[in-house]
């Protein structure tokens, strides 16, 4: 499997939407396209096929945590 990116979303609630996804620039690219044509809806789809509907005016925020290699100790 590849490599996921981890995308949280933030509502207007104190819930938050957590989806692993390829891409982390095709979600934020489908939430500001939606945006921008007054859409109430974008859809993603996450690493394992699932669809997700995000309301667009509910938004907080989009947090993106990176893919790249972590380690820990001393190299």
């Amino acid at each position: 499997m590849a490599d996921t990116v981890t995308v949280r979303i933030g509502l207007q609630s104190v819930r938050e939407l957590e989806i692993e996804v390829e891409d982390a620039d095709t979600v934020v690219n489908a939430i500001t396209a939606a945006m921008s044509v007054a859409d109430p809806v974008a859809w993603i789809t996450d690493a394992k096929g699932t669809r997700h509907g995000i309301a667009v005016d509910k938004l907080g925020f989009i947090g993106v945590e990176g893919a790249e290699d972590k380690t820990v100790g001393f190299g």
